[in-house]
Order: structure tokens, then sequence, then C-alpha cells
């Protein structure tokens, strides 16, 4: 059976100065090594799912295994107590953005969860929330939506955007861009949304990142023929 320490020994040989230069750019945060993603995936395939492994190597505090777990994750075994902790402890971008709200959102207690997070005070873990609920959008077939729950969330971002933390900024407007993308109930919702508020700025810290345009995403997938088209997964 692999082990947390083989494993923190096999990314530590993995792990790269110039990747970590790139990664504190874009938001993680130490203690990580800097390991390509493309080093964690025969990582994964070999795995597969491990509840309790995933949730060791997240303990570790490592970025690098951190994102790992989130790949390796039985979703559906993860408690709400268990979101709650990773949310807490997310405090790199990449984990509190993608990790933990794909894990949430491929899970049970995603959207329960989302809704709380949505309503903290900590810039990371409202980031997560926003992000697991684009995730949902882009997840869940529309029957399984609360289309007026996420009509209503369309409606408070309109309303708090301009004055939300600068990474929660980012995750409610890729949300915007989620529900006008894979639910075609709400695409025009979001596209009214994103009209009101305008143009969305955030800082990308020193990056070469673009800020989305909402509108400009609805219309290429529709160009695409691939609206409301759900995703199979939202890890990678």
């Amino acid at each position: 059976m692999t082990t947390v320490q083989e494993i923190m020994t096999e990314l530590q040989a993995k792990g790269s100065e110039s990747i970590k230069k790139i990664l504190l750019k874009h938001g993680v945060k130490e203690p990580f090594f800097g390991v390509k993603i493309e080093y964690l995936k025969p990582i994964q395939k070999a795995i597969k799912t491990d509840y309790q492994l995933a949730k060791d190597l997240y303990a570790t505090g490592n970025a690098d295994a951190m994102y790992l777990a989130g790949l390796i994750a039985d979703d559906e075994k993860m408690t709400p107590a268990d979101l709650q902790t990773w949310a807490e402890q997310a405090v790199s971008n990449n984990i509190s953005e993608y990790t933990v709200p794909w894990v949430a959102a491929e899970g049970k207690h995603g959207f329960e969860m989302a809704l709380k997070w949505i309503d903290s005070d900590v810039e990371y873990i409202a980031a997560a929330g926003w992000s697991t609920l684009g995730n949902i959008a882009a997840l869940k077939p529309d029957s399984e939506l609360d289309l007026a729950v996420l009509k209503t969330l369309l409606q408070r971002v309109v309303q708090t955007i301009n004055a939300a933390d600068n990474r929660v900024i980012k995750s409610m407007n890729t949300f915007m861009i989620s529900v006008g993308c894979y639910v075609t109930p709400l695409k025009d919702d979001a596209i009214a949304a994103a009209k009101e508020i305008g143009p969305v700025t955030y800082d990308t810290t020193g990056t070469a990142c673009k800020i989305p345009d909402v509108r400009d995403y609805v219309k290429k997938a529709e160009d695409k023929g691939v609206l409301g088209k759900k995703k199979k997964t939202v890890k990678c």
C-alpha cells in the first residue's frame, strides 16, 4: 500500500524551482515542491480513489500533496466536516478555487457547503464557495439544480461583486460564466447579470492571466454548439 511518506518523497523528487516561482505568482503558498500536474497524474492513476489517504495527504499542508489529495479523494465519502476542514485549510489559490470545489461539487454535500462558504468573511473560503457553485452548475443535470436559488445567486453577484474581495470577484465571475454556459434555462439571466455589472476587474497579481468576459464565453459556447453540455468531471 502506498503511504503518505512514499508519496511525499516522490513529490519532492519531482519538484522544480522554476515551477515554484510560477505557482507562487499564482497564489500558491509554502510549503510545496513545485510539481507539475502531469507528474501527479500517474500517481492518481495508480491509486484511483482512497478516502483516508487523500485526507492524510491533505493534512500535510503541502500544496502539491493537497492538490493530489483532491484528485484521489473519494468524493462520495467526504462528509460536511471533512469538506469544512479542507475549506478552512485551503490557503493556496489553487486549492481553494480548484481542489476543494472539485471534491465538494462531485460529492453529496457540495451545494449546502457552498451556500455556507459564500457567507464567510475569509476570502479564500468565500472564493471556494462560489467556485463550488460554478462547478456544480457545470456538472449536475439541470433537473438536479435548484434554478430559483441559482437565479437569486446571480442577483447577489450583481449586488455585491464590486465590494467583494479580489479572489471572490474572480470566483463570482467564473460562477456567472458557468451558469451562462451550462445551465440553459438561466443563460439569459447570466448574460443580463453580466451586462448590469459591466466590465469585471480584479488584481491578477502580475500574471498574464486575462479576465474572462461572461458574454464572450457564452457566445463561444453557442458558436461551438456546446451550450448546456455538462461536464463528466470537473477534476483535471
